[in-house]
């Protein structure tokens, strides 16, 4: 009797978004409990402090967490005001900043985003937000807070560079933090980087390289330590106080889409941070999570960063503005749960991710399954595997759908890859379509080491009680109104097995002519992309060829009538490859 499988359920695959100085992240296990289970955080409801009264070398203090979820204090100095340097209308503070943390990691670092920079008085002069474009230096942008106290104000791109003239960067330079052509450079909000850790940075190129699908374009591997977060250990909603670290979540569980930077100040019942957007999609459905740091890296080649576990969700994000991302903490958005459920061999594994983020969902699905095989699997490479799905949710007039599909895969070069294209494409189109909501997809996979394939090697027609070899010298002959007798001979090494099939060749095609494609069903591509409504999608799936099948194809044209037809085999137990193309007539 054969073993049982050995059945793991886990969350652990990260999913990062970096951006401006917001942080990587590493794995995490974070509950979704609508801000119930812990007591809400503690409100500042600070008062803003203007710019106009920003003066230079004033004397600023802020706090900001540099390990575990405790705000520590930094110190500082203005360095003076960039007019205009947000955007319009938006001025930029600049401020030489310093603590025994800064020091260590040799400047200001991803994560520090949203950090609440105070003047002596108390007043909020704004959040940490921008780093030099040179690299690591105590040298920070501010986000001034009046323009966040409102919530933000219009989802204005954010600036690619923030440019600073001759005067600010000589005031810049005589800080002895950077060189005079350093300064020069200006500031920059940090590049968006959506990673993945738990798989590399060669897994993600490798997809890239195979098969560059839209959703798999930004990606990139975080350099980000893994850790856990779990239960009693993750961190609660009751952190996320001004200087705590906030993270804005598009998805969690095994796999983790999210951004981490800081808490600029909470008030009745909202909160504010990062000091720039994440995306600047104005309205958005994030998850509002708390944070748990483990470690500030020092990175000579660039800034910091800070490496966090995410912890509760405890609210949403619906503001993705110029000025940074706000919301209010309790309920958390409506998500979709992915699952991917991976057996091979003797081991079986369950993985499980909610996605707050409908544009996420395709990134979420392709990696979770990739991330799954490479789990359960334990290897990069050739393979084949049967593979079910069913999404759920509800269509654009709000009736409830439910769409199921099941073929079977094949890859000589990577299954992980080839076997989760089709389901990622299939929701990255859905995501797409108007009013459609999707509430759930779960993918159940069956895999094995085993590439082997059967290729089409040859084509017969049975003619008069006899089967006749088609190649390129016998066309196929057939009379309108009766039935296109074919079979194909498949081949897999030493094996061979042949597969009958037919065609109701219609009365109206009398006196046409055109080619006929006998190929293996893998060779029939599944083209989603035409779907603009979910009918639509259900028939395209609902009539794709199943890989493992041989199918005929007939172009017919003449006497004014154009037919295209299709017809398919029973299903064989390998995936089929292959084709010939034959000429035919209709008599």
């Amino acid at each position: 009797m054969p073993s049982a499988p050995n059945v793991r359920r886990s969350r652990g695959i990260a999913l990062a978004a970096c951006v401006g100085l917001t942080a990587t992240l590493g794995a995490v296990a974070p509950g979704i409990t609508g801000g119930a289970a812990h007591a809400a955080p503690a409100e500042d409801c600070a008062e803003a402090f203007p710019v106009a009264e920003v003066a230079p070398d004033q004397a600023v203090h802020g706090v900001t967490v540099s390990k575990g979820t405790t705000p520590a204090a930094f110190t500082g100095t203005v360095l003076g005001v960039l007019e205009d340097g947000i955007g319009a209308g938006r001025d930029m503070i600049m401020m030489d900043l310093t603590s025994p943390a800064i020091e260590a990691a040799g400047g200001i670092w991803q994560g520090m985003s949203g950090s609440p920079v105070y003047a002596e008085d108390g007043r909020l002069i704004g959040a940490v937000a921008y780093g030099l474009s040179w690299g690591s230096s105590p040298i920070a942008g501010i986000t001034p807070f009046e323009y966040m106290d409102d919530y933000l104000g219009p989802a204005d791109a954010a600036p690619a560079r923030i440019p600073v003239g001759d005067k600010a960067a000589t005031k810049i330079a005589r800080t002895g933090e950077v060189t005079r052509a350093q300064a020069d450079q200006g500031f920059e909000q940090l590049p968006m980087r959506f990673s993945i850790s738990g798989i590399s940075n060669a897994r993600l190129t490798g997809a890239r390289d195979h098969d560059n699908r839209p959703y798999l374009r930004g990606l990139k591997s975080s350099r980000s330590l893994n850790g856990t977060a779990a239960g009693a250990d993750a961190a609660s909603v009751d952190t996320l106080i001004a200087g705590g670290s906030l993270a804005a979540v598009q998805s969690v569980g095994d796999v983790t889409y999210a951004g981490v930077g800081t808490v600029t100040s909470v008030c009745d019942g909202e909160l504010v941070g990062f000091g720039h957007p994440m995306a600047a999609i104005g309205q958005a459905q994030y998850g509002l999570a708390a944070a748990d740091v483990v470690h500030v890296q020092p990175d000579s080649l660039g800034a910091p960063f800070k490496v966090s576990n995410i912890g509760e969700v405890g609210g949403t994000i619906d503001s993705d503005r110029l000025s940074g991302i706000a919301g209010p903490l309790g309920p958390v958005p409506a998500t979709t749960t992915f699952v991917s459920d991976i057996t091979f061999e003797g081991d079986h594994r369950v993985g499980e991710t909610d996605v707050f983020l409908d544009d996420a969902l395709a990134s979420v699905a392709f990696g979770g399954m990739v991330g799954n095989h490479d789990s359960v699997m334990d290897y990069y490479g050739p393979g084949s595997e049967s593979q079910d799905w069913e999404i759920e949710g509800t269509d654009e007039k709000g009736n409830v759908f439910s769409i199921s599909y099941s073929d079977l895969f094949q890859s000589s070069y990577d299954i992980a890859y080839d076997a989760s294209y089709a389901l990622a494409d299939t929701l990255y189109v859905m995501s797409q379509m108007n009013d459609v909501a999707i509430t759930s997809v779960t993918s159940t996979a069956v895999a094995s080491d085993d590439d082997s394939v059967y290729r089409v090697r040859k084509v017969e027609q049975k003619v008069g009680g006899e089967w006749v070899l088609l190649d390129n010298e016998e066309r196929v002959k057939v009379k309108a109104g009766t039935t296109l007798n074919l079979r194909a001979t498949l081949v897999n090494g030493g094996d061979q097995v042949t597969v009958p099939l037919s065609w109701a060749v219609p009365k109206k095609a009398a006196g046409t002519r055109g080619s006929l494609e006998v190929a293996g069903g893998a060779w029939d591509w599944l083209d989603v992309y035409e779907a603009d409504t979910v009918a639509q999608m259900k028939r395209i799936l609902a009539s794709d060829s199943a890989n493992n099948s041989v199918v005929g194809s007939v172009r017919l044209r003449g006497d004014g009538n154009r037919i295209n037809a299709s017809f398919e085999s029973a299903e064989v137990d390998l995936v089929v490859e292959r084709s010939k193309y034959l000429d035919i007539i209709v008599k």
